[in-house]
């Protein structure tokens, strides 16, 4: 979680262009193949081929999606020679994802079946 003294207080006024601001963002968190690269960058970083493999996703896309999320400053690029190696920008994507998640996990429980088995046997 982030420190208190790091931000206002999130049930601050929503204005209009921070609120469109947000919503961009979000909209960027609505494509599945999207959501895939971000949450293989909870790994850490990665190559653009990595990421493609990893996400099921063509070069052409991920990349493409990759330049929208680093428009939006969801992730970051560092560059070696001619690899480029992409990463989260912040903890705050990271713990963003993870509440989605959480969330998701909250309104609708996986089923045993779906559970990892060491999150099986903690459950029975």
């Amino acid at each position: 979680m982030p420190h208190s003294s790091e931000h206002a207080p999130a049930s601050r006024p929503l204005g209009a262009d921070e609120a469109e601001e947000l919503a961009e963002r979000l909209r960027a968190l609505g494509s599945a193949g999207r959501l895939r690269l971000l949450l293989e960058l909870l790994q850490g970083e990665r190559t653009v081929e990595q990421l493609a493999a990893t996400a099921g996703l063509g070069q052409s896309a991920t990349s493409h999606h990759l330049r929208l999320l680093r428009a939006l400053r969801l992730v970051r690029v560092r560059r070696s020679g001619r690899r480029a190696y992409y990463e989260l920008h912040d903890h705050h994507v990271a713990d963003l994802l993870a509440a989605v998640r959480h969330h998701k996990e909250h309104v609708q429980p996986p089923t045993a079946l779906e559970l990892p088995d060491a999150d099986r046997a903690a459950r029975s």
